[in-house]
């Protein structure tokens, strides 16, 4: 009967070239009771925009299916309800241009559907526009806010508020009539598992459980390849979504076991102590890193002991140099004009665009999916964040130990 949509999106703007990043549809009987709820992520093969906002990373991003995935089980869960929505123009805009892309018209306008933000001049009409100001006038309670799932049941709870004082039949009847014999496309329904956010407690599961458990063997001379990643994936202290990916592909190409990956972490994990005792001294700070960096590696804090004990050779560390070529993308902090002022303070050259001659991207999300980044990633540029990048800037300043 009824089709309540929420979305949320990188923008406000489909000429601008924004995408949908999660789509949320709560489907309700002609009482307002509900009968299905279906949301996912949507991969928008672009950055997410304004992720202080809507929160959606992109290690959870990258995995999700793209609209042209999901369009056929969107369609079948639009067609033959009538679609509601608060702020309904917006949603209708977003949606006629998703499936637009993947080259179909849909019976989706702002003139066919209910839009519970308009019909609040009719119900509530003290209320302000926002979905949250309805609600209150009310009598529903708080929702979460910039969930497209928590956003669809805020407005679905509010249609039934609605239909309790609408009256049978309601006011929109003829609309409801309309779109259960509106033609939809025939779109294939694709068996695409919808993706939902990962909940703040649930931790990406460590990559190596991704490579294979089998017999250690001996490391051939190709495996310094892999360490050369790692070196570059371990600048910031962080290995992404994308960095763990980028790790379990190249000890497959190399045929690496996960036996072999833990050896090669001793290994490096062994040269970063040899670095930090250089001076014969272990400060608590270096200490501190050792052991993060050890948890980040699938090991334990008894594994920079044992590292810390043993002998070995200091590996050459990956460093800025004076007149490096940088690049900054993303919503940064401070702004991005700001720190390429610094960075050419420093001696770094900066450039919008990444080319091959770019030593490093500095990014709000080491995951964007944006093409500065993918062609970043193409090239095997290490992208890090803006606490990363100063830490670089202080060792560029400090030179040799």
């Amino acid at each position: 009967m009824y089709a309540v949509v929420d979305l949320q999106t990188t923008g406000t703007k489909t000429s601008w070239h924004d995408r949908i990043v999660e789509i949320a549809i709560v489907r309700l009987d002609e009482s307002g009771r509900v009968l299905d709820e279906w949301c996912t992520l949507v991969n928008p093969d672009r950055d997410l925009g304004p992720q202080e906002l809507h929160g959606i990373t992109g290690a959870e991003a990258r995995r999700a299916p793209v609209f042209a995935e999901l369009a056929g089980q969107v369609a079948e869960r639009l067609s033959g309800h009538l679609l509601v929505a608060h702020n309904l123009l917006f949603d209708a805009g977003f949606l006629t241009a998703e499936f637009g892309k993947v080259g179909v018209s849909v019976p989706v306008d702002d003139d066919l559907g209910l839009c519970t933000m308009r019909l609040a001049g009719h119900f509530l009409p003290t209320a302000s526009r926002s979905l949250k100001a309805c609600r209150s006038a009310a009598g529903l309670g708080p929702h979460r806010e910039y969930s497209a799932l928590h956003g669809a049941r805020a407005a679905a709870e509010l249609l039934a508020y609605y239909l309790e004082r609408a009256g049978d039949p309601p006011p929109w009847a003829a609309l409801l009539d309309e779109a259960q014999h509106a033609k939809w496309p025939a779109l294939p329904v694709t068996a695409v598992a919808p993706v939902p956010r990962r909940r703040p407690e649930e931790r990406e599961p460590h990559f190596l459980t991704r490579l294979v458990d089998r017999l250690p063997r001996q490391l051939n001379p190709k495996a310094d390849a892999y360490l050369a990643l790692l070196d570059g994936v371990m600048l910031d202290r962080h290995i992404s979504a994308s960095e763990a990916d980028q790790l379990v592909t190249i000890a497959g190409k190399l045929g690496l076991s996960r036996a072999d990956a833990e050896l090669l972490h001793h290994r490096y994990l062994s040269g970063l102590a040899a670095v930090a005792l250089a001076d014969q001294i272990l400060t608590p700070a270096e200490r501190l890193d050792l052991d993060g960096v050890a948890e980040l590696l699938g090991l334990t804090s008894a594994d920079v002991d044992r590292a810390l004990a043993g002998p070995s050779a200091q590996p050459a560390q990956w460093q800025l140099t004076p007149g490096d070529q940088i690049v900054f993308t993303g919503p940064l902090n401070p702004p991005r004009e700001h720190l390429e002022v610094d960075a050419l303070t420093h001696g770094l050259r900066t450039a919008r665009k990444v080319t091959k001659q770019t030593r490093l991207l500095v990014a709000a999300d080491p995951d964007s999916l944006s093409g500065v980044a993918k062609l970043a990633r193409q090239y095997g540029i290490p992208i890090v964040t803006t606490t990363a990048y100063k830490t670089m800037l202080e060792a560029l300043l400090a030179g040799p130990r």
